[in-house]
């Protein structure tokens, strides 16, 4: 099991930049694919990017491609997703996940055992 809590959020101009941290407790973090979510008022969860457990391959979706990374260092149990050329439309709730152990979840973008609270990132026009 891995608990997570995100932190970072907050409320930025567009253009602006944001850094999310995900800290994770438990055993073995450097095994967990790990990945990061966002929901919009009235929207359905999104995949936003995702890194394999040794941080050697990302993945992201199209609509952050070249303004987000996704990095992780295993020794602080942390990942983080730098968000730049923030626009209004990644106004939303951002999600930590966890995946399985050594599991193709960080390029199948499914898969995601554990989840965090959440933090509100707010993108001002």
């Amino acid at each position: 099991q891995v608990q997570l809590v995100e932190s970072g959020g907050g409320l930025v101009q567009a253009g602006g930049s944001l850094r999310l941290s995900c800290a994770a407790s438990g055993r073995a973090f450097n095994t967990y694919p790990m990945g990061w979510f966002r929901q919009a008022p009235g929207k359905e969860r999104e995949f936003v990017a995702a890194i394999k457990w040794s941080g050697s391959i990302t993945d992201y979706a199209d609509s952050v491609k070249g303004r987000f990374t996704i990095s992780r260092d295993n020794a602080k149990n942390t990942v983080y997703l730098q968000m730049n050329s923030l626009k209004p439309e990644d106004t939303a709730v951002y999600y930590c996940a966890a995946g399985t152990p050594y599991s193709s979840s960080y390029y199948r973008r499914v898969g995601f055992d554990y989840w965090g609270q959440g933090t509100q990132v707010t993108v001002s026009s």
